[in-house]
């Protein structure tokens, strides 16, 4: 059920303690020139039912130039786009998806590579995309995880798409969880979805994967007084990374100390006791264990019914997510209001009028437009 405080599932009572900020503004997606250039080529591109075709074979430059297609602002790639997806649909849903975030320094990449190499050398096939803030001052990526994972980059079952900006974190997580559509159709059936450190993003992360991991380092006293409680309420499971070398012993007394302060929170809807493990991601040790996990976690919620529930929940909320974005893009991309806002701006800063008046008005000259 949606709260009045929606624009996030994650802000209901079961994470009381976790504030979820709207995120930064950001530059489009696609820059202008890049997207004419890409659309005049649209002629050239192949049709819906070739995208479709080359996506369930696997076709990994389709894919590409299929998520490029979601992930830009344009009118027309958005209208090819949700044909592809709409098309793809009836063939996604069959993958695990992982959620992994992690504190600076923990080593996320290294983790996710070693776990991703694991993966496929079982015969899986994996796709590792990211929701990524971008920088605030440059407006670009700060993502460089597909130069840092060179052994998963290289492996032809191995698909990594760092996610750019596209005008906000709801906008980001959004496209993240058409692309995932998209990879599943493509036979994909492991997703990671990374987020970049510890911040806002992990709560549009935990509202589209199955499980969320949360990757730690040893020294647990002081990295407890830094998380936030909500962000160890998501988490399904915490690995301590670098329990190498001199670190083992204070990376098992750091699992001691998360297991007890994971038992100080409210059982889970999913019946799941989350647990804590330690890992050299470095080392490859302790990594076969954390998928074992993932999958203990799997079977035991597809056997009680939550895992098909928390897919249903998460589809419904995206869709009231994909309104409240469409609405908001609509509203300030309409000519007539971006000149009033302006006029409006200045008014409330003079203290003319109240934000909530001038809201008010806006909004009712905005329904009168497009009526």
């Amino acid at each position: 059920m949606r709260n009045k405080n929606h624009h996030h599932i994650e802000n209901d009572q079961n994470f009381k303690n976790l504030k979820v900020n709207k995120g930064i503004s950001h530059s489009e997606t696609v820059n202008e020139a890049a997207a004419q250039r890409f659309l005049k080529k649209s002629r050239k591109m192949p049709g819906i039912d070739a995208f479709f075709e080359g996506i369930r074979k696997g076709d990994i430059t389709l894919l590409s130039q299929a998520v490029t297609l979601v992930e830009s602002s344009l009118p027309e790639h958005q209208r090819i786009a949700q044909q592809i997806i709409e098309r793809c649909l009836p063939y996604s849903g069959k993958s695990i998806r992982l959620g992994i975030t992690g504190v600076p320094g923990a080593g996320k990449s290294t983790t996710i590579e070693a776990l991703g190499m694991h993966i496929i050398r079982q015969g899986g096939k994996l796709a590792v995309l990211a929701i990524d803030p971008s920088s605030e001052r440059s407006k670009g990526s700060i993502l460089g995880d597909k130069t840092r994972m060179e052994e998963l980059s290289a492996e032809k079952n191995a698909y990594i798409r760092p996610s750019p900006s596209a005008g906000s974190l709801g906008g980001v997580a959004r496209k993240t969880r058409e692309t995932i559509i998209l990879c599943e159709a493509a036979g994909f059936d492991t997703i990671f979805i990374e987020t970049v450190g510890v911040g806002q993003s992990e709560t549009a992360v935990h509202s589209m994967v199955d499980f969320f991991l949360l990757i730690m380092l040893s020294g647990a006293g002081d990295e407890l007084q830094g998380i936030k409680r909500g962000i160890m309420e998501m988490a399904d499971a915490i690995a301590i990374n670098k329990a190498d070398g001199d670190n083992v012993e204070r990376a098992k007394l750091a699992k001691r100390q998360y297991t007890n302060a994971l038992h100080l929170f409210p059982p889970t809807k999913s019946g799941w006791v989350p647990q804590v493990s330690t890992c050299s991601a470095l080392n490859k040790t302790g990594i076969p264990q954390i998928w074992d996990m993932v999958n203990e976690y799997v079977k035991k919620t597809q056997a009680n019914g939550y895992f098909a529930h928390r897919r249903n929940e998460q589809s419904q909320y995206w869709m009231f997510e994909s309104i409240n974005e469409n609405l908001k893009s609509n509203f300030y991309n309409n000519p007539q209001i971006a000149n009033l806002t302006q006029t409006y701006k200045q008014k409330v800063l003079n203290e003319e009028m109240s934000s909530f008046t001038a809201a008010n008005e806006l909004l009712n000259k905005y329904f009168k437009t497009i009526k």
